[in-house]
This record gives C-alpha cells, structure tokens and sequence, in this order.
C-alpha cells in the first residue's frame, strides 16, 4: 500500500474527528493517499497496489457558514486537528478500527472483481482477504476462501494460466477466452465497487451522524498539549488559540494558517518563538524553545487546528440526504483527481511524502481516536482514492490490465504474446512490492513512539 501524506507527515498536521466533548475536525484529504493493496489480483494472481494520497486541500462534508441547508442543525462544536506528532498506533483498538476499515475497502474491491466474474459464468479459483502465508482456508465451488497472514490485502486468482487447474486451456469461461467487453467488466468492477462504497459511506455520514457546516473564529487553536513537552514547559495549554508568532499577526482566516505556525516552529530548533495567546478573554504572550527532532526540525508536542467550530445539519428526508450526498461525493472525487494530477506535475516536490500502509493506518488511527464517526469519512477518501489510482494505466493496476486489453481490441481481436504481457505484469509487480517494503519500513521508523525507542 503506498499513500502520499502530503499534509499529514509525523511534523505536520493530521485532521481528526472528535466527539462532542472534545475539538472535533474532518479528515482532510489531499488527493493523495495511494493505498497499494499489495498484492491484490486480476488476472492469474496478478498483483496490484492501492495508493492513497492525504492533504488540506479540501475539507470533506464541510460548508462554509454562509452556504444555506434546510435540514436541522445540532449543537456547535470545535474543530481540531492534530498538530506534530503521529502517535496513531499508541492505542490498539483505533489502530485494529483503521486496518478494519482499510481490509473492509479492499474487501469490497476484490468482492467487485469476484461478483463480475462470478455472475458472468467465468472460472474463479481464489479470494484471499490479506496476503501472505495462510492462516486458515476453506473451498466452496472450486473456489478457496482464504484468511492470509498479513490483512492489508486482498486478492482474487483466475485459473486462466494455472498449471494445477484441470480445466482445459480452451475453456470458454477462462477470462482469458472470454470477449473484450466481459474481460472490461470485470477489471473495472473493483473500482466501481468503490466508487458506489463510497457513495454509500457519504450517504450513512448525512443521514445518521449529519453534514457539518463550518464556520471560522480566527487563529489556530491548541487542542491538546503532550506532558512534558517544550509547549507544556513553556505554558502553553489545551483551548488556547495561537494569533500571532514572533510579533507577527496571523490573517484572521486562510487555510495556510497552521501551515504559517508548524514552518516556524520546525525552522526554530532550540530557538525562541513568542506566541501571542488568546486565552479565554486574556491575549498574552508565551516563550516556547521546541525540541530538536531527530530530523534536525523543532517541534514543540502540540495539536494544531483551524480555530474552526461547526454544526451538524442533518437532512429533512430522504431525497435531501441524498442531495447532499451527491454533491459531496462530486466535490470528493473532483478534490482526488486535481490532488492525483498536481501530485504528478509536482511529483519531485510530493515524492518524498508517499508513504504506505503504516501511515494510513496511523492517519485512520488518529481519526478514530477521537470518533468512530471520523471513520465515515475516511473510508469514503480511500475508496475514492483506490479507485482512481486504480484506472491509472500502469503495471500491475486495474488501469494497466485495462490498457492491454482495449490495446488487443485496437489490434482487431488480436492479443500481445503471452510472454511479453507477463514481462509487463511482472515488472510493475515487482516495482510495487519494492516500493510497499520500502515504505512499509520507513513509516514505522518515523512513527513517533519508534523514534522514542530509538
């Protein structure tokens, strides 16, 4: 799995959703989070990655104050974010929470696959939820369901090139023998299968926990300050709200505002930075030194988040619900394809911020830390996410098979040889799986509580 955590990097901030007694804030996404569901398979264990790609580009189900709903409102509430410190697997349940939902979503993309091919009459051998060695198994119909080793996986096996299968190589029902259309049907079925989760996950996010509209109060608030930390040593306290640093006013409002505090401080180690504080009805000013990281960036243990406060709108029906649920969905999907591209144009600026399954897991566990309801909404990004990625042309992707096949319909019928069509495959597979181990094992060393062990 291969993410791109633009915006929520171990020193940089994490959207979370919070329930009603804490500062609550959307999950904001950037395009980006490539998840890679390695190895997940479309045709002859083919394996393919799930990439996801997380930023602040735009906030998912919110709308400004200003934008008019004729649904019903519920109370005001604080919008937060955390701030420096990726501490996503300190807690077992919101990281079981996160890899739940994270299977789920893979889960249904191979379920899409299977479904496809299951109702068209063509031959299935394996779904394998997870990769890796077998931890248990059963078969059903000629198919073996299997439970694998590592869950943040999946994948579906076609029998088309097996050596053990005793079905004849001209079997009709082999996808390979089957007409371009049912091979299209079922390639591009897991990504459909996403596309409608994740209309489904918006619309459950309307209709029972409700659409937030959000409304700014100025400043960057504090949500949380560790114990012990350079802003605890300092006095800076959990409520407070940033309105300037080193005798510079922040805007009243910007998206860049946290942006503005988290770069002065990481070019400040063991440096002085005075933050004007508003606390309660007082301004003052604070002293923070933040701590050198052991990238040589300062950091101070703190959570940061727009000074926002939102209230929940919840549809008057049926129809209304599903109004808001399209729209978002479309405002969602059109967020994912502007972040994918500019993370293409850019990609020497954003290639260092891919990450892979371990820091997904640790932006879903910061979410659910704070709300399970924080879930909806970051399911629906991965869904969306996964889905895009997926019709991207490359090896080793749903888009890639895609392309091989509409590039046999060009040709009249007439397939590419079978060796070089495995020689495509195969290198982008292994390009995948280098990549996935590679940041599988970065993100676990920038994990906050691994550097404390280090």
């Amino acid at each position: 799995m291969i993410m791109n955590l633009s915006t929520c990097s171990p020193s940089s901030s994490l959207f979370r959703l919070i329930d009603s007694k804490s500062p609550v804030s959307p999950l904001s996404l950037k395009s980006k989070t490539h998840l890679s569901k390695s190895p997940y398979f479309v045709e002859s264990n083919q394996p393919t990655s799930p990439f996801f790609h997380v930023s602040q580009s735009r906030t998912p189900f919110l709308r400004g104050k200003n934008e008019q709903f004729q649904g019903r409102s519920q109370t005001v509430k604080a919008f937060a974010i955390p701030g420096f410190d990726l501490g996503g697997f300190e807690s077992a349940q919101p990281v079981l929470q996160a890899a739940g939902v994270l299977t789920a979503i893979i889960v249904v993309h191979e379920s899409g696959h299977f479904l496809a091919a299951y109702l068209q009459g063509i031959h299935v051998s394996k779904f394998a939820v997870g990769f890796g060695p077998i931890l248990a198994k059963f078969n059903s119909n000629n198919v073996e369901y299997s439970l694998r080793a590592f869950p943040l996986g999946g994948f579906v096996g076609f029998p088309d090139n097996d050596p053990d299968s005793d079905i004849p190589i001209d079997d009709a029902n082999l996808l390979k023998n089957r007409p371009i259309f049912d091979r299209i049907v079922v390639v591009s079925a897991g990504v459909v299968a996403n596309l409608v989760f994740a209309f489904v996950i918006i619309f459950m996010q309307v209709l029972f926990v409700g659409l937030p509209v959000q409304e700014s109060s100025g400043g960057v608030l504090v949500p949380d300050v560790r114990p012990l930390s350079a802003a605890s040593r300092g006095g800076l306290l959990s409520g407070d709200v940033i309105l300037g640093i080193n005798g510079t006013e922040l805007q009243k409002t910007g998206p860049g505002l946290v942006t503005e505090v988290v770069d002065v401080i990481k070019n400040s180690p063991n440096r002085n930075v005075v933050l004007k504080v508003a606390r309660g009805a007082r301004n003052l000013d604070i002293s923070v030194t933040p701590d050198e990281s052991s990238d040589g960036t300062g950091r101070i243990g703190v959570q940061l988040s727009p000074n926002l406060k939102f209230s929940k709108v919840l549809p008057k029906n049926l129809v209304e619900a599903l109004n808001f649920s399209g729209r978002e969905f479309w405002g969602l999907s059109v967020t994912v394809l502007e972040s994918l591209k500019q993370t293409f144009l850019n990609f020497s600026q954003t290639a260092s911020k891919v990450s892979g399954p371990v820091a997904i897991i640790a932006v879903g566990a910061e979410v659910a830390k704070s709300n399970v309801n924080g879930l909806y909404q970051y399911a629906a990004i991965l869904n969306l996410n996964l889905a895009v990625i997926n019709l991207l042309p490359l090896p080793a992707l749903d888009g890639g098979t895609l392309a091989l096949i509409l590039i046999e319909a060009a040709r009249g019928g007439r397939k590419l040889p079978l060796e070089l069509e495995q020689r495509i495959m195969s290198s982008g597979i292994m390009l995948v799986i280098a990549l996935g181990l590679f940041l599988i094992v970065r993100d676990t060393l920038n994990l906050d509580f691994i550097k404390d062990m280090l």
